[in-house]
């Protein structure tokens, strides 16, 4: 299908981003081009009408990932592949390298970008739950200058993000977790398909013990979701029947779409099923 007609601009700054987006206006106005693996499927299938594409793929500093005391600082648009392979990434925050590496294929790896995945805020994407496990800050920039928001209150609904109109996303913060054990599980259909249901696993343990673990889960609601219930049931655990009886809690408060794909029913199951594989790995209990 043909997308609308619409113009384009390719600004070299970030100020020059958000003015063209200020100018812009509210609403479907402007939408912004980061590696176009969400928006140009959008566009193709008229389900976006921008007056304005604002492409930001020749803004240098939006690019790299940098250490910043305890935290790693990656630009929005580092692409997927370059998180997989950058040694910061791999060496502090090994749970957002690994679960990347298994985002669609390498072909999407090298177009996408971690900023455009998070800024998409599909609950299905790998992405979301990932930085939301790892108590991730992610950096808006708008006519007004720089505001933090926190993972946990980036995502609003289904497909959309706390970010405004006139701003755009540029720098994701993830805080270092060295000496955390870490694990993606996902269950999909096929090879590249969206997951049906995705867990991504953080956990610290002290004395042979889980001292404290961090659930995040993918498409089982509508947006990325924290396991609370069993993140606290999985404090103290000792052993894989330990982990097993707490990952039953994984699927509390969650709200599952039925789809074409599964019913809720089996999302909850997948859920507590992939929690259990997921901490287990972590925790090198398994």
């Amino acid at each position: 299908m043909i997308p609308p007609a619409f113009d384009y601009t390719r600004p070299t700054s970030v100020d020059e981003a958000v003015r063209a987006l200020a100018d812009a206006g509210e609403g479907e106005d402007a939408k912004v081009l980061a590696g176009g693996q969400s928006l140009l499927p959008l566009l193709r299938l008229r389900l976006a009408f921008p007056e304005l594409v604002v492409d930001v793929g020749r803004i240098p500093e939006l690019r790299g990932v940098r250490e910043d005391g305890d935290t790693l600082a990656i630009g929005a648009m580092t692409t997927h592949h370059d998180v997989v392979r950058d040694p910061l990434v791999r060496r502090h925050a090994g749970l957002l390298a690994a679960a990347t590496a298994t985002v669609a294929d390498p072909a999407v790896r090298h177009r996408g970008t971690l900023g455009g995945s998070l800024a998409h805020a599909d609950p299905a994407g790998d992405l979301p739950a990932v930085v939301l496990a790892l108590n991730g800050e992610l950096i808006a920039q708008g006519p007004h200058g720089r505001r933090t928001i926190a993972a946990r209150d980036f995502f609003v609904d289904y497909l959309q993000s706390a970010l405004e109109p006139d701003e755009l996303l540029v720098e994701v913060r993830v805080p270092k977790s060295d000496g955390w054990g870490f694990h993606y599980e996902k269950f999909h259909r096929v090879a590249q398909a969206y997951a049906i249901v995705g867990v991504a696993a953080l956990v610290r343990r002290d004395d042979g013990r889980i001292a404290e673990a961090r659930v995040g889960l993918t498409n089982m609601g509508a947006t990325p979701l924290r396991a609370a219930a069993a993140e606290e049931a999985l404090a103290g655990a000792a052993d894989a029947q330990a982990i097993a009886r707490a990952s039953d809690a994984a699927a509390e408060g969650t709200r599952p779409a039925q789809d074409v794909s599964a019913s809720a029913e089996y999302r909850e199951h997948l859920a507590r099923v992939l929690t259990q594989r997921a901490v287990l790995a972590a925790s090198g209990m398994g």
